[in-house]
């Protein structure tokens, strides 16, 4: 009596943890990128009052005794797990300067600024490397540029990718996938003139972007009034150029499942965790994703399955509310038989 009244209190409990999970999906229905959870149970403990038996039989393989199965009662529910669907939703065209990966991977972002050597040749060295520097990944491809020439995103951290060994005409990004940084402009003197030949520097004060777009291939452009002497003495020279800031970065795991959700649509990754190797490449690269332009991920919250599950979830608080009741009942019964 007393065990079906701890069983009904577990139940609740479950039921009630389930209905916030469901709860949660639901407020987010309309959150960009945001990965819906299912919630399920699990059997508690049980007590045993009788052993499984096989019974005992003769040499002759007759037997004396007949077998017997186990008697047990169980203590409740508990959770068995909660797990994210990381199905990729329906992109939603909103234009400007966003993307969506079509397909799987997440944008690498981090609040601090940082630039990580990668060995792209040796997965295990990566992993370790972009682990222990506890990046925020997202699938929300919502960019901006701050008043210091970097790339940003809607949490204003930093986005991160391959720098291009030319503004004008790159061959190469991020010396093969070595160098993986913080985007950002390229460097203008007080004069805001930006050297186009030669290596590109990205250090020191950034040149004014005058627009900035990012196409399928990962590749983000701007377009920066690029300031030149004039002979003589003469009125300096401008001319809006075309610049290559770039290449966004896409993180794909072993096992993004593993993932921690880090609120404000990230997730995080750490030393220890069940998500496996990491790697760190290029969209439409190899196996790596394109990106949509001007697109971003939808929720991929299915509200009728989330209310068919609110209602299997509050029929089941109330059933495990009437054992408590009925419990409680057979309780006053027993005090009842002293009077």
């Amino acid at each position: 009596m007393m065990r079906s009244l701890f069983s009904g209190v577990s139940g609740m409990q479950n039921h009630q943890t389930r209905m916030d999970v469901i709860g949660n999906n639901i407020a987010n229905v309309n959150t960009f990128g945001f990965k819906s959870q299912t919630y399920s149970f699990k059997d508690a403990m049980y007590q045993t009052s009788s052993t499984s038996s096989g019974g005992k039989q003769e040499a002759t393989g007759n037997a004396t005794i007949g077998g017997a199965n186990p008697a047990q009662y169980g203590y409740g529910s508990l959770t068995g797990s909660i797990a994210t669907d990381f199905t990729s939703s329906t992109p939603s065209y909103v234009g400007g300067f966003n993307a969506n990966i079509n397909g799987a991977g997440f944008f690498v972002t981090s609040a601090s600024n940082k630039e990580l050597t990668l060995d792209p040749a040796n997965t295990k060295t990566t992993t370790a490397e972009m682990k222990k520097n506890n990046f925020a990944y997202t699938r929300v491809g919502q960019f901006s540029v701050d008043a210091n020439g970097y790339i940003v995103d809607a949490n204003h951290n930093f986005v991160y990718g391959f720098q291009p060994d030319s503004l004008t005409e790159p061959t190469k990004y991020g010396d093969g996938g070595k160098k993986l940084v913080p985007l950002r402009a390229p460097a203008a003197d007080n004069a805001g003139t930006v050297a186009l030949t030669g290596t590109p520097v990205f250090t020191g004060f950034a040149a004014q972007l005058k627009s900035v777009e990012i196409g399928e291939d990962g590749i983000i452009k701007g377009i920066i009034d690029n300031k030149t002497p004039g002979a003589g003495g003469a009125p300096a020279q401008v001319t809006s150029v075309s610049v290559v800031l770039g290449k966004v970065a896409v993180a794909t795991f072993q096992n993004q499942e593993g993932l921690t959700k880090a609120g404000n649509n990230t997730f995080n990754a750490g030393v220890g965790d069940n998500t496996g190797y990491i790697s760190a490449t290029m969209p439409g690269e190899g196996s790596t994703p394109t990106l949509m332009a001007g697109y971003l991920e939808a929720s991929n919250v299915d509200l009728a399955k989330e209310f068919s599950d609110m209602i299997t979830a509050q029929r089941g608080f109330q059933a495990n509310s009437k054992i408590i009741t009925v419990s409680d009942e057979v309780l006053q019964e027993l005090v009842n038989m002293k009077r």
